[in-house]
């Protein structure tokens, strides 16, 4: 069993109960944002970037729920990216690390910088949230 006591007890996650459809939902949509990051790649690589992050995040909330677990409160991206940390390990170290720093980059590109995310960056999320969303689809087998 992972430990998630931390996060419990700082009240960032909860129990649940989550249906096989709610997680095929997750990764239903985290496919539909890659396809939707490529498609606008060359005319605003911002929203392809912001979107492939989303992906990524629908992709964690899938594990999430297959766990039987749901983020509370303030900071649910980065609970989500901590819990996927702690279930996944190292194997997905540097792809959640990459995650994590994505997050931090889509805030700025959101709320304070427009064009802050060059193509060359966009691409590279596009490739990894893929690779994240079919590694967990993959382990759900969804």
């Amino acid at each position: 069993m992972m430990n998630y006591s931390e996060l419990i007890k700082e009240n960032r996650i909860k129990e649940g109960k989550f249906s096989k459809n709610q997680i095929q939902d997750c990764l239903n949509l985290a496919r539909r944002d890659i396809k939707t990051a490529r498609k606008i790649l060359k005319d605003d690589p911002d929203w392809s970037y912001n979107i492939s992050y989303n992906a990524m995040l629908q992709a964690a909330r899938a594990l999430m729920f297959s766990k039987g677990y749901r983020a509370t409160g303030e900071w649910q991206h980065a609970t989500t990216i901590r819990f996927a940390q702690i279930t996944l390990g190292d194997e997905f170290e540097s792809t959640l690390e990459f995650m994590d720093r994505m997050r931090r980059k889509r805030h700025r590109s959101v709320y304070d910088i427009a064009g802050l995310i060059s193509i060359k960056e966009a691409t590279e999320a596009i490739e990894t949230a893929k690779n994240f969303v079919n590694a967990i689809s993959k382990m759900l087998r969804a």
